[in-house]
């Protein structure tokens, strides 16, 4: 089993209603959809890294 760090993260109501909401859509909860869109922003090699 991989390690996992616990982070407290503070989001926008309107924002946490958007990712509950496609969490539910891909049946995953709002943690796992976090992750998995941090996954695949992180290693989308069409997002330009010398911009952020």
């Amino acid at each position: 089993m991989d390690e996992e760090k616990r982070i407290t993260v503070r989001l926008p109501v309107d924002l946490h209603e958007r990712l509950a909401a496609q969490a539910k859509r891909d049946r995953r909860s709002v943690n796992g959809e976090i992750v998995h869109l941090l996954e695949v922003a992180l290693t989308d090699p069409s997002v330009d890294s010398k911009s952020h």
